[in-house]
Formats: structure tokens, C-alpha cells, sequence
């Protein structure tokens, strides 16, 4: 074999190597980590501060007002208003006992909790939505399961009103005659609008999720010559 000439490198030929042995391109986004615990603890923390702040709030400013009970934000629609919810949602159990309702709230309180942090495992990076969704809805979820170990009861204050509530009463009620048609939605509280907020973001993951990003064909000619 003829030696290389002076000054010039000499460069071996590539081994051949089996498709066994090549390192597949990462599938995850660039940039983009997995969800973090601490993020999620962070999150549901927040909300849980925020629910349990306000309801004590609630509870000692709106439980001194003997003339006038109500705090009106908005005339006829909008108004702070101190309520006790035995229940569920809309009165969910609210006259059953107590020895069948407290159990069932704790364990369907359980059972969420266990599920959301089982999830948010699971996620993937490029899932933003869950990522706020499930800490939020969890937070809530704490901060209601708190009232009923403490009270056993949860602390409602924001009352609200609007034409179509009505509406939509109505239309409930031409499908089911026993149902009351008012203006009146029930009294919620912080906890339910976290949890009201994580389930639309959950929500607008799954709907995400059904239509995937279409690949530019800029990177489909890129892709063509590696594959």
C-alpha cells in the first residue's frame, strides 16, 4: 500500500456500524423539560393559600355585618355573601347524614388527589395545560376536603346572578319539571374556581391533544435525506 504523502493526514476509512447501534433522534421538544414536583406543589400551594385566606376572610368580615349582610360588587348581579355548604355541588347530599356524607366527600376527595398527582406523573413536556390544570384543580380539591375535616361543612361567599342562568334554568326544567328555575347561581368560593379553571385546561388538553402539529415541509425535506 503506498505510504501518504508528507504533511498529509492520514484519515482511516469509517467502520461500517449495524442500524443496531445508531442513537435515536429524541422525540421530546427542544428546550422543554418534564414537569417538575416542585412546580406542582408550588401551584396547588398557591391556590390552596389563596381558598383558605379568603374563606377566613369571609368569615370574620361578612359574619359582622348584621344589617346588611352582603358586600354588592355589582348591582344585581354580583355580591359577597357568607353561606355554609353541607353538600356537594349544587347540594349534592346536602340533607343526608352525617355518618354517609362526610365519608363519601373524604374519599372522593382521596380519590382525586391520588389521581392527579398519578397523572401529572405522567405528563409530557409539551403538555402546558395540564401542567397549570392539574395543580390548580388540586389545590381546590385540598382546599374544600380542609373544610370539611375543620367544619364539615364549606364556606361559600361569592354569590352571583345573571339573566342567563335563567335561561338555562328553564331549559332544564322543560326536560325536568321538578327542577327550580332562578337567577341564581350557587355560591361558590375560591377552591371552585380553581378547580372550574384546572378542568378547562384540562379540557383544552384533550382537545389539543386529537389535532397534532403538522410538520413544515422545510422539515420534511431535512428529514427526507437523514432517514
Amino acid at each position: 500500500m503506498p505510504e501518504p504523502e508528507s504533511g498529509a493526514p492520514f484519515v482511516s476509512p469509517p467502520a461500517d456500524r449495524p442500524p443496531s447501534a445508531e442513537v435515536p433522534p429524541s422525540t421530546e421538544p427542544p428546550g422543554e423539560d418534564r414537569p417538575s414536583y416542585i412546580f406542582f406543589g408550588a401551584v396547588a400551594a398557591v391556590a390552596l393559600m389563596a381558598d383558605v385566606a379568603t374563606k377566613a376572610w369571609a368569615e370574620i368580615t361578612l359574619s359582622a355585618r348584621l344589617r346588611d349582610p352582603a358586600i354588592k360588587l355589582v348591582e344585581n348581579h354580583l355580591s359577597l355573601s357568607l353561606a355554609y355548604n353541607r353538600g356537594g355541588a349544587w347540594g349534592l347530599l346536602q340533607n343526608a347524614s352525617e355518618l354517609v356524607r362526610r365519608p363519601f366527600f373524604l374519599c372522593v376527595s382521596i380519590a382525586a388527589v391520588v389521581f392527579i398527582v398519578s397523572l401529572y406523573a405522567r405528563l409530557l413536556p409539551g403538555q402546558r395545560a395540564l401542567k397549570w390544570g392539574l395543580p390548580l384543580v388540586l389545590g381546590g380539591a385540598l382546599g374544600n376536603l380542609t373544610d370539611r375535616v375543620v367544619r364539615t361543612s364549606v364556606v361559600d361567599f361569592i354569590d352571583y346572578r345573571a339573566e342567563w342562568i335563567t335561561k338555562m334554568n328553564e331549559g332544564i326544567a322543560a326536560v325536568f319539571p321538578t327542577w327550580n328555575v332562578t337567577d341564581h347561581w350557587p355560591t361558590f368560593n375560591v377552591a371552585d374556581m380553581c378547580i372550574c379553571a384546572g378542568v378547562a385546561l384540562m379540557a383544552i388538553d384533550m382537545i389539543a391533544s386529537r389535532h397534532p402539529p403538522k410538520t413544515s415541509r422545510s422539515s420534511q425535506a431535512s428529514a427526507a435525506p437523514a432517514s
